[in-house]
């Protein structure tokens, strides 16, 4: 088959990268196919979708990064071949991914074995896939397969976040910073679907704009001055917080959070907080509640949840597969709101 497989990192000190500069450690080549394991089934993509994970681990700002390696944890194909053990029906089918590997037996948190698809495992960018048969799940019949492939790691966290570490009833009130991208929008998405008041915060108008159309009640730059007292002034305090911002942007929550309100972290793109205020923490009774990706229960609920409200989800750019390095960049850039895809030629 052929695949983009990653031999280096970037330099983590570069503060402009373009296509080009990608091509430096990628290469689009050809690869042989591994005997398929007991319990495994083969699917030729029909779409791949790209997340901030694979901007990382190409700039070597990811732990336990093992090369060669092909990047991707998002997909959805037809199964072409399965290992023996898997039941003949796959066979054929049209499928969705789920990109957490060996999440383990406890609902509340990953095992030891677990990992994400993409690294160390082989990933989505290319002709084909290998995963455990296990986590196979039947594409939405209602979406097509760029619009499936948007799915698995974002939706995945997010829905964990908002409704599984965030407990997020009807009526609620949520904030969601960092609004544009893939999980943020997917929160905005769910949340919105269950019930709740959401506001959203970001750098950009344009993005705050389309979260309008989206169904957030609101939204502010936090590059304004004093930003989380004119949205606690608009909006009033928040009952739920999804952040994957962290860094200075982290320490105004306390200011936002209602009593009893929670905030959960599935990110940091600013890093860890450079202060924090305990006491108002332990007074007013809040919690920081952290989460990451999900259970194989939960991508089956998220997945029900989807087609029950028949959320579609927002596509920000498609690519052919053989232009990753162009995709990366404007993943690099910020400058997107949704998904970026890749798809065969």
């Amino acid at each position: 088959m052929w695949a983009w497989r990653l031999h280096a990192s970037l330099p983590r000190t570069a503060t402009s990268l373009e296509a080009a500069d990608w091509l430096k450690v990628l290469r689009w080549e050809e690869v042989e196919l591994p005997k398929l394991p007991e319990g495994w089934a083969r699917v030729r993509l029909l779409a791949a979708a790209l997340n901030r994970r694979d901007l990382w681990i190409t700039l070597g700002l990811y732990p336990g990064i093992q090369y060669p390696a092909i990047l991707g944890s998002d997909g959805c194909g037809e199964v072409v071949a399965i290992g023996s053990g898997v039941p003949s029906e796959w066979l054929g089918q049209r499928v969705l991914l789920n990109p957490s590997l060996n999440w383990g037996q406890d609902e509340r948190v990953q095992g030891e074995r677990y990992h994400i698809l993409g690294m160390p495992s082989w990933g989505t960018l290319a002709e084909y896939v290998d995963v455990p048969a296990e986590n196979l799940y039947p594409m939405p019949a209602y979406l097509s397969p760029v619009e499936a492939a948007a799915i698995p790691l974002a939706g995945l966290t997010a829905y964990r976040a908002v409704f599984v570490q965030g407990g997020l009833q009807p009526g609620e009130k949520v904030l969601i910073p960092g609004i544009g991208g893939g999980v943020a929008v997917w929160a905005l998405q769910l949340a919105v679907a269950a019930g709740a008041e959401v506001w959203v915060a970001s750098s950009r108008p344009e993005k705050i704009e389309t979260a309008h159309r989206l169904g957030a009640k609101g939204g502010i730059l936090y590059t304004e001055k004093n930003w989380a007292e004119n949205l606690l002034q608009r909006a009033g305090s928040f009952d739920l917080i999804v952040d994957g911002v962290g860094g200075e942007v982290f320490s105004a929550y306390q200011l936002l959070l209602a009593p009893a309100g929670r905030v959960v972290i599935y990110g940091a793109t600013r890093g860890n907080p450079p202060s924090f205020d305990l006491r108002r923490l332990f007074w007013r009774q809040n919690r920081i509640i952290g989460s990451t990706m999900g259970s194989p229960r939960n991508f089956s609920d998220l997945l029900h949840f989807l087609t029950q409200h028949q959320i579609r989800p927002l596509i920000e750019h498609t690519y052919p597969l053989t232009a990753l390095p162009q995709a990366l960049a404007r993943l690099w850039r910020g400058d997107q709101m949704g998904k970026i895809i890749l798809h065969p030629v």
